[in-house]
């Protein structure tokens, strides 16, 4: 069970500023997966604290496929849906937390949804969805508020779409919704275009968990990805090639249980590779993914040299 999730959180853009990751990615559904986008779909949840009675606002950034912030492959013929959720099973039914888009991952009550294609008029601007009443949400006690769900999806074309999100408490700025967090269960995102730039996202472990897998899809061999928490000190995960899934264990110490891991991404030191979209996903030992959240639960963990583990082989 997760308890007190919800903290005092002073700011909602996805990614956040402790990620230091530059941008979602959802690329249309004639892509190549090659590109980094194993499924043309990205789904986060974004929680609002129960004690909140005033709309929100869900505001994208750039949410058309047009210019330089996004990937062409020839000319830009892509079109990416927004649509966001709320009502009974948003979150609770099970498909909905599944990292596949299947079945009834739609779950819930369609509350809002826009298609963008190429529409120089959204590009490198905010679109504003609400406002949105909290009690449309679905009453979580275990995340202690209300939950929506926003899914980005690829119904045509074959570009990347760049994008980033902020949970609003006003309609045109971006100001926070105090208490609020997002979390998803696959992220996929872009690296910076930056020798040894380091990016890092944080999965949060509860008492249940006792190894976790740990599964990165077509990161092309740029750099390393490392594994911190308090009882690890930056221990490395097998890396993946173009297009590939790779998956990694370690076990999980009672210290860790409760607690936010940092995954942390730190790009090739020798040579740049550029336009580099990477996918991430981790399971517990019984295969359920763990949520990442993007303000980290606990706070940033400090690695902790008393606390020792053993490697599973």
């Amino acid at each position: 069970m997760f308890c007190c999730l919800l903290q005092e959180l002073d700011a909602q853009p996805v990614p956040s500023i402790d990620e230091n990751i530059p941008y979602l990615v959802t690329f249309g559904k004639d892509s190549d997966p090659m590109w980094g986008d194993d499924d043309f779909c990205q789904i986060f949840f974004f929680i609002i604290p129960e004690t909140r009675n005033n709309p929100i606002y869900l505001r994208i950034y750039d949410p058309d496929t047009y210019g330089e912030n996004d990937e062409p492959k020839n000319n830009f013929n892509t079109k990416i849906n927004y649509s966001i959720y709320g009502g009974n099973s948003c979150w609770s039914n099970k498909d909905a937390q599944q990292v596949q888009p299947v079945r009834n991952y739609k779950s819930g009550v369609l509350l809002a949804s826009k298609t963008f294609g190429n529409e120089s008029q959204y590009h490198e601007k905010w679109y504003t969805f609400g406002p949105i009443n909290p009690f449309e949400g679905e009453l979580i006690e275990e995340f202690g508020g209300r939950v929506f769900k926003i899914i980005s999806e690829g119904i045509s074309g074959d570009d990347g779409n760049l994008y980033k999100y902020f949970l609003s408490s006003k309609p045109n700025e971006n100001k926070e919704v105090e208490g609020g967090n997002f979390f998803t269960y696959e992220y996929t995102f872009r690296l910076e275009n930056k020798i040894s730039h380091v990016s890092q996202i944080y999965p949060y472990i509860d008492d249940k968990t006792t190894s976790i897998k740990i599964c990165s899809f077509d990161w092309d061999k740029d750099g390393k990805i490392n594994i911190i928490s308090v009882a690890k000190n930056g221990l490395p995960c097998k890396t993946s090639d173009q297009g590939d899934w790779v998956m990694m264990e370690f076990p999980i110490v009672e210290e860790e249980k409760n607690t936010s891991l940092e995954v942390q991404f730190v790009k090739n030191q020798n040579f740049l590779v550029k336009n580099n979209n990477v996918s991430i996903i981790i399971q517990n030992q019984y295969g359920a993914s763990l949520p990442f959240y993007v303000i980290p639960i606990g706070g940033i963990p400090i690695y902790n040299p008393k606390i020792r583990i053993t490697e599973i082989e």
